[in-house]
C-alpha cells in the first residue's frame, strides 16, 4: 500500500512533532497582549502599518494563513486636552482647537481608515484579483460649522461616500456600475497548488471468468499535485504531477504494485485578448492610484475638518463675546434702574421712568438667557469636535474659553484673482482625485479594448508517463492453482505449457518510474493554437464604447470643476472684500454708539436727558458691539473659506498631513493674524506640550 499505517510509533511521533510546530506558530503569528499601563495610551502615535505587503511564509511557514491582527480603535481623549484644563474650564486657542481636531476628531478618524484600506486593495492587485475600490468621499458627522463653497457636496456616512472619484462600481442608484476595471480575466499571479491524497479500498464480486478469483480485491493510493500560475504579460503557466499505485488479488495483472505516474507541463501565451501588461496589470495599476487617491481625499478630508473646526471656533468666539455684551448691558439697565428709583424717591424723576427702565432691564434678561443658552450650544459642539467621548463628566460640564481673537491687519492684502485661481487649479484636492480618476479610466480603456478582440492564444506542452511496480505474486506460475495454470496467463516457468513460458517482469522503484516522465520513455509533445470568436461580439461592444463614453464624461466633470473653482475662488474674495468693509463699517458705528452715549450720560447727569435715552443709546452701543464681533467673524470666515477654496488652507495655517495620519500632533498649528486675548487669567495661555512647538 501507498500510505503505511500510522500505527507505528516512529510515524505517530513524527505526526505529533508536525502538529506542536503548527500549534506554536499560530502563538507566535498572534502572542497575546502584555498588560500595559492605561494612563496615558492615547499619547503614543498610532503606528505606521503597510499593508501591501503581504506576510510570507519565512519565518512562519503558516503566517499567510493566519489572520492579521487590527487594533481595537482608541476611544480615550489624547493627553493634550488635559493641559488645557485649569479650574474645570478647558482654556482653548484656535491652534489647540485645530490640534487636538486633528487628533480627536471622529470624522479624521474614521478616513483614517481609508489609508489602510487602500493598502488592502493593492495587496490583492498584486495577486491578480479584483479589486473592491475605495470611498473617497468626505466623512462629515460632526455637528456645527458647514463647509462652504457653492454647490459643495460632503459625504456623510461610514469611510465616505461614491461620490469621489475611483474604485470599480463607484455607480449609485441600485444596479448602475463602472467599467472602470474590467476587462480580460486574469490567472492569479500568486502560485496555486493543489493537491489530492487519497487511498481507496475496494471489493466486489468477479463478473468474469477471467479475472481468476472469486472477490476482486485492489487498494489504490492517489497522490496528485497541480501547479499554476499567471504572469501579468498574458502568460499562464501549468504544471501536473499524478501517481497512483495499486495492489490487486488479480493473478492476471502482472503488476503488484502498480505504479503509474505522469507528468504535463504547459505553457499558454494570449496572442489577441488578453495580450500585454494593460490588459493584465490594470488592476494594480488601479490601485495604486486608489492609494494615490486616498491621499488626496484624506488631505481633502483634514481641509473640510478644519474649515469646520474653525467655523465652529468662531461661532463660540462670537457666543462669547455676544453673551459678554449682554452681561454688560444687563449691568448698564439694572444701574440706571437703581439710579432711576432713587431719582423717583426724591422727585426728580417722574415715576413711570421706573416703569420704563424695569422694561428694559427684563427685555435684556431675556437677551442675556438666549446669549447664554447660545454659548452652552457652541461649547459642547466645540468639545465634541475636538474629542472621541465626552464620558468624563468633568470634561463634559466644562466651560470652554475661547483664548484667542482676530487681528485684522490695518492693510488688505491684494493678490490678483487669476493668480488665486491659478493656484486653486494646482492645488485643489478635487482636481487632483478628479485627474487621478482620468488616468485610472485611460488605462482601464485599454484592458477593455484588449477584452473586444476575439480569443487566439497559443500554447505547447510536454507530458510523459511512467510505469513501474513489482511482479504480482499471484501471477506467477509457481503460486497459481491447476485450474488457473491451464488459463496460460502466468509469469515464469509453466510445467503445462512451457512453450509459452512468460519472462516475469523487472522491479521498477518509484525513482525509476520518475525517470520515465523526463527521458522520453513515453513522450507526449505539440503546440497548438486556440482560436475563439464571438461573430456578433455586441457584449465586448457595448462595453468598450461605455468605457469610452465614461472616460468622456469624466473629463467634462473634470472642466465643470474646474469652472466651479474659479467661482469658489472668486466668490470667496468677493466675500473676503465685503466682509472687510463691514468690520471698518461696524468699527465706525461702535465709535459712534460709544460718543453718543457718554454724550447722552451728560446730559443725564445735568438734567437734560432721561432715563429712556440713555437706555436706548446703550442699546444701539450693544447693538454696535455685538455688529462688529459679527462682521469680524464674518471676516475670518470669508478668509478661511478663501483658503478653502484656493486649496492653501492646511499651508497657510502650518498643519502636517503626517500629523493627522498619524493621530499625533508634534508641531502646533499657526494659523495667521490670530493673536492671545488680553482680558484673561495667565492660566488661559497654557504652555505648550514638550513634543509641541510653536511654528
Amino acid at each position: 500500500m501507498l500510505f503505511p499505517c500510522l500505527r507505528s510509533v516512529t510515524r505517530v511521533t513524527v505526526v505529533n512533532v508536525l502538529l506542536s510546530t503548527l500549534t506554536l506558530a499560530v502563538w507566535g503569528q498572534e502572542p497575546p497582549a502584555a498588560p500595559v499601563p492605561q494612563n496615558t495610551p492615547e499619547t503614543r502615535p498610532l503606528p505606521i502599518l503597510d499593508y501591501t505587503k503581504p506576510v510570507t511564509h519565512f519565518p512562519n511557514p503558516v503566517g499567510p494563513y493566519t489572520p492579521r491582527h487590527v487594533a481595537a480603535p482608541n476611544l480615550a481623549n489624547t493627553a493634550r486636552i488635559d493641559s488645557l484644563m485649569h479650574d474645570g474650564k478647558l482654556y482653548l486657542s484656535l491652534n489647540d482647537a485645530i490640534a487636538l481636531a486633528l487628533e480627536n476628531n471622529l470624522d479624521v478618524a474614521i478616513a483614517r481608515y481609508n489609508l489602510n484600506i487602500a493598502d488592502t486593495d493593492v495587496l490583492r492587485a498584486k495577486a491578480g484579483a479584483s479589486i473592491l475600490g475605495i470611498n473617497a468621499g468626505v466623512v462629515q458627522n460632526t455637528p456645527g460649522g458647514g463647509v462652504g463653497g457653492i454647490g459643495a457636496t460632503a459625504g456623510a456616512s461610514t469611510g465616505g461616500t461614491s461620490l469621489g472619484a475611483g474604485g470599480i462600481g463607484a455607480g449609485t442608484n441600485g444596479l448602475v456600475s463602472s467599467t472602470l476595471g474590467l476587462g480580460p480575466n486574469i490567472t492569479s499571479f500568486d502560485p496555486v497548488v493543489t493537491a489530492t491524497l487519497q487511498e481507496d479500498h475496494l471489493e466486489s464480486v468477479s463478473s468474469s471468468l477471467f479475472n481468476g478469483v472469486p472477490i476482486l480485491a485492489q487498494n489504490t493510493g492517489t497522490v496528485n499535485f497541480n501547479y499554476t500560475q499567471g504572469f501579468d504579460w498574458g502568460t499562464n503557466l501549468q504544471v501536473g504531477f499524478s501517481n497512483t499505485r495499486a495492489t490487486s488479488n488479480v493473478p492476471f495483472n502482472t503488476y503488484s504494485p502498480l505504479i503509474n505516474s505522469s507528468l504535463r507541463l504547459q505553457v499558454t501565451q494570449h496572442l489577441l485578448q488578453g495580450l500585454g501588461f494593460p490588459a493584465n496589470s490594470r488592476f494594480i495599476h488601479i490601485a495604486k492610484n486608489n492609494r494615490e487617491l486616498s491621499d488626496v481625499a484624506f488631505r481633502l478630508q483634514i481641509i473640510d475638518s478644519v474649515d469646520q473646526i474653525e467655523n465652529i471656533y468662531w461661532d463660540l468666539v462670537y457666543a462669547y463675546e455676544n453673551a459678554r455684551v449682554q452681561n454688560e448691558s444687563l449691568a448698564f439697565a439694572q444701574k440706571t434702574l437703581s439710579d432711576t428709583r432713587k431719582q423717583v424717591e426724591i422727585g426728580s424723576l417722574a415715576p413711570i421712568e421706573v416703569v420704563r427702565a424695569q422694561s428694559t432691564v427684563a427685555q435684556d434678561q431675556q437677551l442675556v438667557t438666549q446669549a447664554q443658552t447660545n454659548l452652552q450650544l457652541e461649547q459642547l459642539l466645540m468639545k465634541n469636535a475636538l474629542t472621541r467621548t465626552l464620558k468624563d463628566q468633568t470634561l463634559a460640564t466644562a466651560e470652554v474659553i475661547p483664548t484667542s481673537t482676530i487681528d485684522v491687519p490695518a492693510q488688505e492684502e491684494v493678490i490678483p484673482t487669476e493668480d488665486l485661481v491659478n493656484d486653486a487649479l494646482r492645488h485643489r484636492a478635487e482636481l487632483v482625485e478628479s485627474r487621478i480618476d482620468l488616468n485610472s479610466r485611460d488605462y482601464s480603456n485599454k484592458a477593455v479594448r484588449s477584452a473586444l478582440l476575439p480569443t487566439l492564444d497559443a500554447f505547447a506542452y510536454y507530458a510523459g508517463s511512467g510505469l513501474g511496480g513489482s511482479q504480482n505474486p499471484s501471477n506467477l506460475c509457481a503460486n497459481q492453482t491447476p485450474e488457473q495454470l491451464l488459463l496460460g496467463f502466468c509469469a515464469g516457468p509453466n510445467v503445462h505449457n512451457p512453450a509459452e513460458t512468460i519472462p516475469i517482469v523487472a522491479s521498477t522503484s518509484i525513482g525509476g518510474t520518475w525517470n520515465q516522465l523526463v527521458n522520453s520513455t513515453a513522450p507526449d509533445k505539440g503546440v497548438g493554437l486556440s482560436l475563439n470568436i464571438p461573430l456578433r461580439n455586441r457584449a465586448g461592444q457595448a462595453v468598450q464604447i461605455r468605457s469610452e463614453l465614461e472616460y468622456r464624461q469624466a473629463q467634462m466633470r473634470l472642466q465643470q470643476i474646474e469652472n466651479q473653482v474659479g467661482i469658489e475662488v472668486r466668490n470667496a474674495q468677493y466675500a473676503v472684500q465685503q466682509n472687510r468693509a463691514s468690520v471698518d463699517s461696524a468699527k465706525a458705528a461702535l465709535d459712534l454708539a460709544r460718543q453718543s452715549l457718554d454724550a447722552e450720560q451728560k446730559k443725564y447727569q445735568f438734567g437734560t436727558s432721561t432715563t429712556t435715552l440713555v437706555l436706548q443709546y446703550e442699546s444701539q452701543l450693544a447693538t454696535a458691539e455685538s455688529t462688529l464681533v459679527n462682521a469680524t467673524v464674518a471676516y475670518e470666515k470669508s478668509r478661511i473659506e478663501l483658503d478653502r477654496a484656493t486649496g492653501s488652507l492646511l499651508d497657510h495655517n502650518g498643519i502636517s498631513v503626517d500629523d493627522a495620519a498619524r493621530g499625533h500632533v508634534t508641531r502646533l498649528p499657526n494659523v495667521p493674524y490670530i493673536t492671545p486675548r488680553k482680558d484673561l487669567p495667565s492660566v488661559s495661555q497654557p504652555a505648550p506640550q514638550a513634543n509641541s512647538q510653536q511654528q
